[in-house]
């Protein structure tokens, strides 16, 4: 089976600091620019089976599941990817075409969050799925619901072509914790404020895509840390097609 790439659109600040720590950041699952991403509403909770003896009550049971769901989205890191590495949009408000796009090898990368993860579920990849958010799931009959919780999102999305990485409750033993900067200062920071870091093998970087505005002393800084990560890596200029509104990639030789 072919290998699939995953893309990561960058700034350049956070291109170069991802190649030259070659790791990935997990971030949890409420702390997403999206209000709607990952949240209980997307499904309905009022259709509730009938019990024996009336026991459990049904508001105690509507109450459970909304917790249950907002329970799984606080105890959920994921890291996002896209399946495209020539999209317009993303590049623009990404990096405004100055930045990078990074292809990484799907399986090298699980690979190596599974050796770094210490837990009951290692990480997996799972595919966004892109609908209208009105159109509710029915909690109590709708089965597996995990996947429709963290891989759900308004079709105003679609054009990421989102792929993300998922796992739960991680304890990362050989992967750097840290917190954003602007709450260094604080006594107490809530849990799902932390980031994670596992980290990556050279292999796993297949590809670098550099943007159409990237300064060229940007350009250089890039190549030389890509090549020292991985020598075989192949990078590409973004240039724009004189054809039609889109990116075309060449390739820069050795």
């Amino acid at each position: 089976m072919a290998e699939r790439i995953l893309y990561k659109y960058l700034d350049m600040k956070g291109g170069l600091a991802m190649l030259e720590h070659h790791n990935l950041q997990f971030t949890n699952a409420t702390k997403f620019n999206d209000p709607f991403d990952c949240h209980p509403a997307l499904f309905d909770y009022s259709n509730i089976p009938a019990t024996p003896h009336n026991w459990p009550p049904a508001w105690f049971i509507k109450l459970k599941g909304e917790t249950d769901m907002e329970d799984l989205r606080n105890s959920t890191w994921i890291c996002c990817f896209s399946k495209v590495y020539d999209s317009l949009l993303m590049w623009a408000y990404y990096n405004g075409h100055k930045g990078i796009c990074i292809g990484l090898d799907e399986e090298a990368v699980l690979e190596c969050c599974h050796y770094k993860f210490l837990g009951l579920m290692f990480p997996y990849a799972a595919e966004v799925k892109y609908k209208n958010i009105h159109t509710k799931l029915d909690y109590f009959k709708e089965h597996p619901l995990w996947d429709e919780l963290l891989t759900t999102k308004a079709k105003e999305w679609a054009h990421e072509q989102e792929v993300r990485l998922i796992t739960k409750d991680p304890v990362w033993v050989h992967a750097r914790r840290d917190i954003p900067y602007e709450l260094y200062e604080e006594e107490l920071v809530d849990g799902k404020e932390i980031r994670h870091y596992p980290q990556l093998t050279g292999e796993c970087f297949k590809s670098i895509y550099l943007g159409v505005n990237i300064f060229p002393k940007n350009k250089q800084k890039i190549i030389k840390v890509a090549k020292k990560l991985n020598p075989t890596i192949k990078i590409y200029q973004m240039t724009l097609d004189p054809e039609a509104f889109r990116l075309k990639e060449e390739i820069i030789d050795d």
